[in-house]
């Protein structure tokens, strides 16, 4: 099993939380999906996954819901 932390930027609420949750979850193997979220600020998604994930993938997931993922 593998863990990715992405720092996520734009989400206020539970919809938000629930948007990419979904999105991050029909990738290819990944088995969880938690998102910590801080209002105003950057939330953290921690994906767990079968083996490393495709970056390109994980961007346009996190993206396809309506949000950014903060680089560093």
């Amino acid at each position: 099993m593998t863990t990715t932390d992405l720092k996520i930027t734009g989400m206020t609420c539970g919809h938000c939380v629930a948007s990419v949750t979904e999105e991050l979850a029909e990738l290819p193997g990944v088995t969880a999906v938690d998102v910590d979220l801080v209002k105003g600020g950057a939330s953290t998604a921690t994906v767990t996954s079968e083996s490393d994930l495709d970056p390109a993938a994980v961007r346009a997931a996190v993206e396809e819901a309506g949000y950014q993922i903060v680089e560093g």
